[in-house]
Parts: structure tokens; sequence; C-alpha cells
């Protein structure tokens, strides 16, 4: 319980009334009346204070919340039997940035109030709001007092998956393309036969069925489609390499954020997809097929994090073979620095005996940044260089993935969705599989 400003007041002109006492020979009784007075008055009123029955809250917000996205919660604050000033603010989790708190409320007897006010999730996980805290005002308005009411509640913070429900109101090739994948365009050239039809100006002589050519007296071409049930592995670092932000993101949720994009454009297409965390925290999702496997990815990696260790690439590769037994399209995605080469080619050598490999390498867009800063002095020549033997080095490692065929993707942060779905269709479409 705290004194409000005006019982503040209060003791303030009553303490100065004391230097009329004590210089004007003003009567010592009254003022030592009028303190007891003050006293008695302001006691009476911190009792009435203590009898106030707290009020009820409840809160009403969606138990998944999208990562970055701002939501709006509903707080309705029921009073008791009497009249009541409170103040409201909301214990969300801490350093998640919030608009529209605190709230002043007059409530009348017996009456509900609600408002709403905005929040921003910024971190993926477990989240916990440990209710709701209520600064309420005496009577006189001399005291004010701090409650907490509501029970707490829990929330899971998930990957932002706006633009997967955006997807699925276009088709698979529609939805590459809002990503930004380029793809190339072709007429009925897959590896699975879909079925046939008369022939079309365009379509290849190898497409040509002759003996129904021959039995229906016109030319018949076989369409084929890509072919379906084929796997896809994303292989996720979960380490030290992935701590690096870009804007509020790190590296590992613009990571994730991807890998969900190319896994549900894959289940689109038939294939199943699976997903294994490595490096930091750890998670294996083995591949299934089926929309609704998208969800199972959701729930499996929304509290996964980057931890600031090294990541062992060996280590992951070798749980991975023993895990996929199937041939698979595997996509890992790091941070290729030079000090790791050995050890990511030694791992790629190992995935690379059943399945096909592809090295997602992110760079920092400060680099890019860094590249296009003209050098004006001294430190801009020394930045400027380190920055082209940093390059230089990245390229060397890329090139050595390279040596031994492994797809490389050198992207940024915000590149990589487009060119993991790009770089899956290519492999879809050439049949690598």
């Amino acid at each position: 319980m705290i004194p409000a400003a005006p019982l503040v007041v209060l003791l303030a002109l009553w303490g100065l009334s004391g230097l009329a006492v004590l210089f004007l020979d003003a009567p010592v009784a009254a003022w030592t009346a009028t303190g007891a007075a003050i006293a008695a008055l302001a006691g009476f009123d911190a009792w009435r204070l203590r009898r106030r029955e707290t009020p009820n809250v409840t809160r009403e917000i969606p138990e998944a919340l999208p990562l970055g996205i701002e939501r709006e919660v509903t707080l309705r604050v029921e009073s008791p039997s009497r009249a009541q000033r409170v103040d409201v603010f909301d214990l969300h989790p801490g350093g998640w940035p919030s608009q529209g708190l605190p709230r002043r409320l007059k409530l009348a007897p017996q009456t509900a109030s609600s408002f709403a006010y905005k929040l921003r999730p910024n971190e993926r996980g477990d989240a916990r709001f440990a209710g709701v805290q209520l600064r309420i005002a005496s009577p006189l308005r001399l005291w004010k007092q701090s409650r907490v009411a509501g029970a707490p509640q829990q929330v899971r913070v998930f990957p932002n998956f706006a633009p997967l429900t955006r997807f699925a109101l276009f088709s698979a090739e529609q939805a590459s393309r809002l990503v930004g994948a380029h793809l190339k365009r072709r007429r009925g050239e897959g590896t699975d036969f879909h079925q046939m039809r008369e022939y079309r100006i365009g379509d290849s002589l190898r497409q040509i069925d002759w003996k129904a050519t021959s039995r229906s007296r016109k030319l018949i071409s076989r369409e084929y489609q890509d072919e379906k049930n084929q796997q896809v592995v994303l292989l996720l670092d979960t380490g030290r390499r992935m701590l690096a932000r870009e804007g509020e993101l790190a590296h590992f949720d613009h990571a994730l954020n991807a890998a969900l994009v190319v896994s549900y454009l894959a289940l689109r297409q038939g294939d199943a997809v699976g997903l294994l965390a490595a490096g930091g925290d750890g998670r294996w999702v083995s591949p299934q097929r089926g929309m609704g496997a998208i969800d199972t990815l959701l729930r499996a990696s929304y509290d996964l994090q980057a931890q600031p260790v090294a990541t062992d690439y060996l280590a992951a590769a070798t749980e991975l073979s023993l895990r996929q037994r199937r041939r698979a399209l595997v996509m890992l995605v790091t941070n290729v620095r030079d000090e790791d080469i050995e050890d990511l080619l030694a791992a790629v050598q190992l995935l690379k005996k059943r399945h096909l490999v592809c090295v997602a390498s992110l760079r920092e867009q400060a680099i890019d940044d860094a590249l296009g800063d003209a050098v004006k002095d001294l430190s801009g020549a020394i930045r400027a260089g380190a920055v082209a033997r940093y390059l230089e080095q990245r390229t060397a490692a890329h090139d050595a993935l390279r040596s031994h065929r492994v797809m490389v993707l050198d992207v940024t942060a915000a590149e990589l969705p487009a060119a993991l779905v790009e770089r899956y269709l290519a492999v879809k479409r050439d049949g690598l599989l």
C-alpha cells in the first residue's frame, strides 16, 4: 500500500504549517490536532481499502501465437459490490512490445468493463502470463494498493505461419512464385506417367505413343508428372552459427520459417517431409505425408532455439543416416565457415552415400551492406579488407563442397525461402531423386 497524491499533499501542507508553529507562535495544540485528524482519516481510508474486494479479471488470448505478429489481447474486469477506480496492467512476458497499457478504469458496482491492447511476441517457445496487476484506489483516494488478479496463463509462440495460410489459397506452382522462386516452364515432362492425350504443338517427339497413334489415327502424346511420395528431410543447425540476427529475428528463426515454407510446398506436391535439428537443441520428426504433417512440424519445432555451442556436423549426419534409411533430399541449413569445412565435408560425404544433399549457407546481410559502403578513411579500408577476406574464405569453403558434388546455396536470410523452394522444385523437375 502506497500513499496517493492527495495524502502526500495533505502531509506536505501539514508539515509546512508546522513552520508557523515554530516561528509565528501558532497554537501547537491545533497543529497537533490537525495531524491527528489527518492520521485518523488516512488510517480509516486504508482500513476501508484493505476490506475492498479484488475485481475478477479474465484474459482472452489464443493459445497459439505467431512470432512477430501483433495480436489483440482482451482483458475483462468485473467489479464487485462497490464502485472502484482501478489501474490495470497485464503481466505479459517481459520484453514483448505492447500498446495500450496500463489502462485506467472506473468500475460501477457489479458491472464489467473490457478493453483490448496490442501485443507482439518476439521470441518463440512457451510463454507465461503471470496474471494481471491492479492498482486500486481507496475510497477517499488517499492510498493505492497493488494486487495481482486473474489466473496465470500459458501460451505457445510458433514460427510465423501466416504465409502458410496464404499459400493454401493457391496452387503449388503459384505459391512457389509467391515466395520468389523462379520456375522453368515445361509441359508434360516428368518421371511418372500421368495420362494420354492428343498431341499439342511443342510436345517432344519422345512423348508420342506410336501404338496409340496408329490405333486412333491421330497423334497421341504421353503426359508425365513429377514423381510423388519422395522424401525430403530438413537438417537445421541449432548451434552458435545460427545466433546471428537479421532485424528482430535470429538466423535460426529465418531458417525455421523457410523450412516450413518448403515443407508446406513439398507436402502439396505429395512428398513426405521430415526434420532433424542438431547442434544445440535437438529434435527428430520422421518424414510424413499429407497436409496434416505441417501441424506436426509446427508443434515439434516451435520451441527450438539456437544455442551458443559448436555444431558437430558429423554427429548430425550419423544420426540422420541411422534414422533415415530411404533415399531423401537432405537440405542442410547452416552458416558455413572455413574452420568448419573438414567436419562438414566428412558429414556430407557420409550423407551422400544414400541421400541427395543440398547445403544452404546463410550469409549476413551486413556483409553485403559493407561491400556497398564507400571507403573514405583508414578504418573503412580495414573493414573492407576484412570483409573481402571473410568472403574469400567463405567462397573457398563453398567451392570445396561443390567439388564433392554437393549443391550449395549462398543466400541471405531474406533470400532463403525462395532459394530452398527453387532448388527443391529443380530436383523434382530433373528427377534427381
